[in-house]
């Protein structure tokens, strides 16, 4: 903050200090535990014509100052609902009301009681005949007229940004319904939600460097989780045939426009399931959401339609890729390499085919991809939890919805034989030997539940931000998150 903006905070802060020390003085509670409120401001507008004449008690942040004259002033207040027009007579108030009132600045909570009545500009008011003070705030309320609109404050300050503007607050609003609805749909179908561990001694179920901390009293060293994945499936061997789980997982990575380093996820596994299902389960899990936040199927997303009615499309990962490159690509064409160098994609020695193709995918593909759209059959060395296909068994029956060039789903038929799940956990064993801190560790607990038996099952999971940040037609993961990752300040 410029030296200037400081000393004009120090100012603002040292005159309302003054006005919390008068109060005191006063023997007037500036922090009062509660208040008794009656209605809130949304709901005096709409029940007029029942409320008029009558008392009513309103509170919330106080807003607009509109002097008339000594004897009349007008106030906003704003709470959750809405703005709600005060009228004040500063002669009339006895001693006590009148150092409450003259003490009022922009960004304070009171509460006020008085009669309904509408204003001679015929706005719904509350004639105010007992004023409190219940939170004195030190400091200015952002810039009434344009609200907040500096990012990197709106992202560190996020109070600052739900004060200011009314679309935030929509969004966080709309993030809820999404979630509701899935909840909803997932439990009118017999699944059961459960709570798996976040601090996990082995961060298992994706491909990610996870962060790490210490436990004292287990003398272990814990890490963050990185998917539900494993912890779900063990209770699909335990004989939960539905479960799922809506939770935050952490990923020590970059912060972009689809990453934030703690996201939220819903996973949900099916006994006696496969991808197929899982691929119609997401759909209507998708449609659920966007009708209980848009209202239909077909929306504007960053100024383009978003269609949700129409059949979605359904690709093979290396159809899609053949038709992006204009040449037939497979896993065991020699010469892959060149096709991927051709293209731009920047190799590493140590790739294998099935890497090489997922580059390809990722780099032509996927960002192409507005329409929702199932891409399936991936390579096994990119998919070490997924059952192999029953086809083609270089692929896995792995498929990803991707909506807006965004990977929003994946969905697996899941792997339940223990001796290949240790094969890949050893393949992913020896990336991680070379260098490949993402790569999946070997969980020899979940060897052992597999070991027991895990009916056939297809499992997904949703990535609930990034299909939030389609259905509230918002640019970013970080303006869906309420408080997402920031840099330190530094002094």
């Amino acid at each position: 903050m410029a030296e200037q903006d400081v000393e004009s905070v120090d100012r603002i802060t040292v005159a309302r200090l003054g006005k919390l020390a008068r109060l005191e003085a006063a023997g007037v509670r500036a922090f009062p535990t509660t208040f008794a409120r009656s209605h809130r401001a949304q709901e005096i507008h709409a029940d007029f014509d029942a409320l008029s004449g009558q008392r009513v008690c309103v509170a919330g942040r106080l807003d607009v100052f509109r002097k008339l004259s000594s004897n009349l002033v007008f106030v906003d207040i704003k709470d959750e609902s809405g703005r709600i027009q005060l009228m004040l007579h500063p002669r009339g108030m006895d001693d006590a009301q009148r150092l409450v009132h003259e003490a009022l600045d922009p960004g304070d909570f009171v509460g006020a009681c008085g009669t309904v009545i509408k204003s001679k500009t015929g706005e719904v008011t509350v004639e105010v005949s007992e004023l409190s003070l219940l939170s004195k705030s030190l400091r200015n309320p952002p810039e009434k007229w344009h609200g907040l609109v500096d990012v990197e404050t709106r992202y560190r300050q996020r109070y600052l940004d739900l004060m200011a503007n009314i679309d935030t607050r929509q969004v966080f609003l709309t993030r809820s319904r999404v979630i509701g609805a899935i909840r909803r749909y997932l439990d009118a179908r017999g699944f059961v939600e459960v709570e798996t561990p976040v601090l996990q001694t082995i961060p298992g179920g994706g491909a990610a460097r996870p962060f790490a901390t210490e436990s004292y009293a287990m003398d272990a060293r814990l890490y963050l989780r990185i998917a539900l994945e494993l912890y779900l499936k063990r209770c699909i061997i335990g004989g939960i045939e539905r479960v799922y789980e809506i939770g935050r997982n952490f990923r020590n990575e970059g912060v972009d426009r689809d990453h934030n380093t703690e996201f939220t996820m819903l996973e949900a596994y099916q006994a006696y399931g496969t991808y197929e299902d899982m691929m119609e389960l997401l759909e209507a899990l998708v449609r659920e959401a966007a009708l209980a936040v848009r209202g239909s199927l077909r929306f504007e997303y960053r100024g383009r339609e978003m269609d949700l009615e129409t059949p979605w499309r359904r690709v093979t990962l290396l159809g899609s890729v053949s038709e992006a490159t204009g040449e037939d690509v497979t896993l065991d064409r020699p010469d892959l390499a060149r096709v991927a160098e051709r293209h731009g994609v920047d190799l590493d020695p140590k790739w294998g085919p099935g890497k090489i193709v997922l580059e390809l995918y990722e780099r032509l593909v996927e960002p192409e991809l507005f329409e929702p759209t199932f891409v399936r059959d991936f390579p096994r060395e990119v998919s070490p939890l997924a059952r192999p296909h029953r086809s083609n068994p270089g692929l896995t029956e792995h498929v990803d919805l991707i909506m807006a060039g965004t990977e929003i789903a994946p969905a697996y038929s899941e792997l339940s034989d223990p001796d290949e799940q240790r094969a890949r956990f050893e393949d992913q064993l020896r990336l991680r030997r070379e260098g490949d801190e993402e790569a999946h560790p070997l969980d020899e607990d979940f060897l052992a539940a597999l070991e027991h038996g895990m009916p056939p099952a297809g499992g997904l999971g949703l990535g609930v931000d990034r299909l939030t940040m389609i259905l509230a037609d918002q640019p970013s993961l970080r303006d869906v998150i309420a408080f997402p990752a920031v840099r330190p300040e530094t002094e």
